[in-house]
């Protein structure tokens, strides 16, 4: 580990390259189909995602619709012209020798997104975001001397977004990872299942003493918001270590070792010049009008930042709210909710719903409900008016969230309502108060504690059906307090 004090006096600068797949029908260029999670290797492979000769790629026009939607995503707007380009690299999964992409007029040119890191705010830039045809997958299988070449990837339709270096530690970078992909999703232009790639971060890491920006390392393909913050601590100590012993830095693409926690070298980094980009002569530049683009602009949902301004008007905590816009569905549905029957029911129906998040997520994985807001806040309103407690609230809700009863039906079937008869409960705290004289006694001396002994009683007399404030009350009009 490298001492504290030497760690200080290294300035760190972080680069992210994000690839965002977009959820189109087909590829980018080709008809074939672009949802390759379960399909067998090389199965959705057209003559154009090859590059067989006389091949014309066709612009997917949804995916220039769905850059236009992440423009606004970014907090910029689409260029009305960019175009296309080649750029030639030699590689396995690569058929064609070149990626079709865009240099020097991208679709998307500036832009920011705001990060909160340890409750500060910071504003990293966003340089430009770019269209691009995915290339494909090599496969290196284990303990084989011999690589595979999956090509169904190849086509898919990418935008790159490219950060300003406005990031400084790990924990920045994992921040602005994991709110670029919120946004996307929100935005609703990705599937943006890390599992399966839809988002892949690129991190770049220099380290200094100087206000010179030092020798970058790109370690390439992170598909999980912890891999991201590791990858820079590993790059930052190895920097630092390096340079400590007199080594320079290698300009390099490095790989991520999850089972070591490591980075390791891959190649040599390329420069734009080794890439001999040229003009795609197969493909017209993109030109968009104002009207398209407000149309566009009109269309877009709610983003993160709408709904965390809609959780805190509704008095829920940063933490809290944080936790909500991580799935959103969750978010967009107490966001309805909050419409329809006000913030106190939105409120419990959020706590209801809230998953455990984790690192490596995304959050793909959290448990569909199927229950209609109406069932939900008729649920709420049963706790509300102290139909049910909040223990017996969660076992109605568990059933609802797989069936969608009626919940009072799931109530009155597991033998859950609670009974707000005042003279039934009356009977048994009368009972009760006979069977307990000594905490009967402590109550009408004072103290008060006993009280929780004696409601506790009423409870279970009752089976747990006594609405547990109304048998508190009880027992007080029937001690004189």
């Amino acid at each position: 580990m490298i001492n504290l004090e030497v760690r200080k006096q290294y300035q760190v600068t972080i680069g992210i390259e994000c690839h965002v797949q977009f959820k189109t029908k087909t590829k980018l260029f080709s008809a074939v189909g672009n949802d390759a999670r379960e399909a067998a290797p090389n199965t959705l492979v057209s003559h154009i995602d090859i590059g067989l000769p006389g091949a014309l790629p066709v612009l997917n026009k949804e995916a220039v619709h769905l850059a236009a939607r992440a423009a606004f995503a970014l907090n910029s707007r689409p260029q009305k012209f960019s175009k296309f380009d080649r750029k030639h690299y030699f590689y396995p999964d690569l058929p064609m020798g070149y990626q079709i992409t865009q240099f020097d007029e991208p679709i998307i040119l500036g832009g920011h997104i705001d990060i909160d890191v340890g409750g500060e705010t910071k504003t990293i830039g966003i340089t430009r975001a770019h269209l691009e045809a995915d290339a494909g997958k090599s496969i290196h299988p284990a303990g084989k001397e011999y690589s595979l070449v999956d090509l169904n990837r190849a086509g898919t339709p990418l935008l790159e977004i490219v950060s300003e270096p406005d990031l400084h530690s790990a924990a920045e970078a994992k921040a602005y990872a994991k709110e670029l992909w919120l946004r996307m999703k929100y935005a609703d232009v990705s599937e943006a299942n890390l599992y399966y790639g839809n988002m892949r971060f690129d991190v770049n890491v220099s380290v200094s003493k100087t206000s010179e920006l030092g020798t970058r390392t790109e370690t390439k393909n992170l598909n999980s918001f912890r891999s991201v913050e590791k990858t820079v601590d590993y790059e930052v100590e190895r920097q630092i270590e390096l340079l400590e012993k007199g080594t320079a830095i290698i300009q390099e693409t490095r790989g991520w070792n999850d089972a070591k926690q490591k980075t390791f070298s891959q190649r040599t980094k390329e420069d734009a010049h080794d890439y001999r980009y040229f003009p795609d002569p197969d493909l017209p530049p993109v030109t968009l009008t104002d009207e398209y683009i407000e149309q566009v602009k009109a269309e877009m949902p709610d983003l993160p930042d709408d709904y965390r301004a809609i959780l805190t008007e509704m008095g829920i905590d940063a933490k809290t709210t944080a936790d909500i816009v991580a799935v959103p569905e969750t978010a967009q549905r107490v966001k309805r909710v909050y419409g329809l029957a006000g913030a106190a029911h939105a409120r419990r129906i959020a706590f209801w719903l809230l998953q455990p998040q984790s690192d490596d997520e995304s959050t793909e994985d959290v448990t569909e409900v199927s229950a209609s807001d109406d069932n939900l806040i008729k649920l709420s309103e049963m706790v509300e008016a102290n139909k049910l407690s909040s223990t017996a609230a969660k076992e109605v809700l568990s059933e609802l969230l797989k069936t969608d009863k009626d919940p009072e039906a799931i109530a009155a079937d597991k033998n859950l309502l609670q009974v707000s008869d005042e003279g039934a409960i009356a009977k048994i705290v009368e009972q009760v108060l006979a069977e307990n004289p000594k905490a009967a006694e402590d109550v009408k001396n004072g103290e008060m504690k006993a009280i929780g002994f004696l409601v506790g009683q009423v409870m279970k007399q009752s089976q747990g059906k006594a609405n547990p404030s109304l048998a508190q009350e009880l027992i007080k009009k029937q001690l004189g307090l």
